[in-house]
């Protein structure tokens, strides 16, 4: 099995999650998300096989998120304009992803990467 991870370069955590992959010898295709940002296509069909809320799907502690004050504004958002939003720019999703055929990991948490690669 061959998973997709997306990942931005530069940071930390997504280093040791690629590091960790290969450590454990799991295939994937890597995917700068910052240069080829999710589309809103993607982000649906990622959500829905996640079974995790779509506010996982932000990240929350990056300096776009901040500067957009999404913290006040996406819960009286609909989901579309969120997919929307998620869309335009990678530096919003949270990061990293794994995306398997019937799997969605957001975040690096070894212990779940573990159940569901290993």
């Amino acid at each position: 099995m061959t998973v997709l991870f997306l990942e931005y370069p530069p940071c930390s955590t997504c280093k040791k999650a690629r590091k960790w992959l290969e450590e454990h010898q799991i295939s994937f295709t890597a995917r700068h998300i910052k240069e080829d940002n999710p589309t809103e296509e993607e982000l649906k069909e990622w959500h829905k096989k996640s079974g995790l809320p779509l506010k996982r799907f932000f990240n929350t502690s990056g300096l776009v998120y901040k500067n957009l004050s999404l913290k006040d504004k996406l819960p009286q958002m609909a989901e579309e304009e969120q997919y929307r939003l998620l869309a335009t720019d990678g530096m919003l999703v949270k990061r990293p992803l794994v995306i398997g055929t019937d799997f969605v990991l957001v975040g690096f948490k070894e212990k779940e990467w573990e159940d569901r690669l290993m």
